[in-house]
C-alpha cells in the first residue's frame, strides 16, 4: 500500500506554482483569507467599518471612518512584514511541505533573505499553528508519554573519566520533558516542563473525566486512577499487550527526535515549546494535502494578532 506522503492527493500546491502565480495573485489571496466573509474586501482592522478607500499605488487601504491607513497584514501575526507578498506565501509552503520540519538557515537559502528573518518567520508560523489546539479538551481513548531533550553532556574522552549521564548529578540542568495527550484518531496537545511527572497536572486539565488512558508504569501516573479508566504497559516486558499501548503517543516523540536530530540538530531551551507544537500539529495534520496544510496556516496568520514574543524579537536581543 502506498504512503499517503508518495500519493498525488499529498501534493497539491508547489512552489512552482506560488512564483508562476506572480505578486499580484498573492496578494489577492491574502486579501481573502484576510476578509473571507467580505469577498476580500477590505475592513478596518481599528474600528470595523467596511468602507475604505482602494491605495492601489501602494496595495493600502484608508478607512472612510476613521481615516487610519492600513494593509492586508496590519493587526496580523504579519505586520510590518517586509517580504513582498509571493516571497511569504513560498515561506509557508517551504515551511510546511517539510514532514519532519524545517530549519531556518534553510528558509533562509531558499527565499535569499537573512537568517534572522527566516528564524523570526518560522517561529510566527508555529506560534500560529499552536492557535489551533488553544483551549482544546481531549476525549475518546487517551494515550499519554514523555521524554526528555536538550541538556546534553559531553562524554569525557578517556573511559576512565566518563560518568553516569543519566544520573541527576551528572547532568548540566538544562535538560527538559515532553509531555504529550493523544487521542486516538484525534488531535494531541503537549507540555514541556522540569519533568514527566510535572506535566501529569496538565495531563488531567486537558482530558476530560471518564475517559480511557493509556500509561507507561512510571509512578508519578498513578493518580490518573482516581479520575480516569487508566490502563498501565509496561515497557520492559513489551510494548503492547492487547490491552494497554502508548504507541500513538509515542510516534509522535518519534516525529519530534528526528527533527532535533535531522533537521535542527538542537531544540531545547526556551524555544522547545514552540518545537513540540510545531510536531504535534504536523502530526495532527499529516493526512492533508500540503495545499490544504499551507492554507491553514496562512489562514491561522492573517487571524493571528501581533506576536508579542517575536515582534521585534532581534531588535530587543541585540
Amino acid at each position: 500500500m502506498q504512503h499517503f506522503l508518495l500519493s498525488a492527493a499529498a501534493r497539491t500546491l508547489s512552489l512552482k506554482a506560488v512564483f508562476k502565480m506572480g505578486e499580484d495573485a498573492a496578494y489577492d489571496a491574502f486579501r481573502m483569507m484576510r476578509w473571507p466573509e467580505n469577498d476580500g474586501e477590505a475592513v478596518c482592522p481599528d474600528c470595523g467599518c467596511p468602507e475604505t478607500y482602494n491605495i492601489t499605488s501602494r496595495r493600502r487601504f484608508k478607512c472612510v471612518a476613521c481615516h487610519k491607513q492600513f494593509s492586508v497584514t496590519s493587526g496580523t501575526i504579519f505586520a510590518s512584514r517586509k517580504l513582498s507578498y509571493t516571497d511569504l506565501l513560498a515561506a509557508i509552503v517551504i515551511f510546511v511541505n517539510g514532514a519532519k520540519g524545517v530549519s531556518a538557515l534553510q528558509v533562509s537559502r531558499d527565499l535569499d533573505v537573512q537568517y534572522k528573518t527566516a528564524f523570526v518567520l518560522s517561529h510566527k508560523l508555529r506560534e500560529t499553528m499552536a492557535r489551533e489546539d488553544a483551549g482544546q479538551i481531549l476525549d475518546g481513548v487517551v494515550e499519554v508519554d514523555g521524554a526528555y531533550f536538550g541538556g546534553y553532556v559531553k562524554p569525557a574522552n578517556y573511559k576512565d573519566g566518563r560518568k553516569d549521564r543519566r544520573l541527576l548529578a551528572n547532568q548540566s540542568g538544562k535538560r527538559q520533558s515532553v509531555v504529550v495527550a493523544r487521542e486516538r484518531d484525534g488531535d494531541m496537545l503537549t507540555f514541556v516542563g522540569k519533568s514527566e511527572a510535572a506535566g501529569v497536572a496538565h495531563v488531567r486539565s486537558v482530558v476530560s473525566d471518564d475517559v480511557v488512558i493509556h500509561a507507561d508504569e512510571a509512578s508519578h501516573w498513578d493518580v490518573l486512577h482516581g479520575t480516569y479508566v487508566a490502563k498501565r504497559i509496561n515497557h520492559s516486558v513489551c510494548y503492547s499487550d492487547g490491552t494497554a499501548c502508548t504507541n500513538m503517543a509515542e510516534s509522535y516523540f518519534s516525529r519530534l527526535r528526528r527533527a532535533e536530530v535531522g533537521v535542527h540538530h538542537h531544540i531545547a531551551g526556551p524555544y522547545l515549546n514552540a518545537y513540540a507544537g510545531e510536531m504535534a500539529w504536523r502530526e495532527d495534520n499529516r493526512r492533508e494535502a500540503n495545499g490544504t496544510q499551507a492554507a491553514m496556516v496562512a489562514g491561522a496568520a492573517m487571524a493571528s494578532p501581533v506576536s508579542r514574543k517575536w515582534k521585534g524579537y532581534w531588535q530587543r536581543e541585540a
